[in-house]
């Protein structure tokens, strides 16, 4: 468990932006190896959405930001050296 730790928000996801990450939820959950490539308002309300791409995949997803605990950066070279 993290502690110690400030929470996600705006100005956090803005720094990760073009980066490859493990997204840690708030719900325990932790979405592997991704790419964060865009925040952007939902259609409706104010909700601020996470836009990212899983490794090997083309398609984008998008998670709201407030589901987001905290994202761990990844060093892509590792990753790419073992394939």
């Amino acid at each position: 468990m993290v502690t110690n730790m400030e929470s996600f928000n705006l100005n956090s996801a803005k720094s990760y932006i073009g980066k490859t990450v493990n997204l840690h939820l708030k719900d325990g959950a932790v979405i592997v190896n991704v790419q964060l490539k865009n925040i952007k308002n939902a259609e409706l309300g104010k909700t601020k959405l996470l836009e990212y791409i899983p490794f090997g995949n083309i398609s984008r997803k998008e998670i709201p930001l407030r589901n987001i605990a905290y994202a761990k950066m990844l060093n892509q070279n590792i990753i790419l050296a073992q394939s």
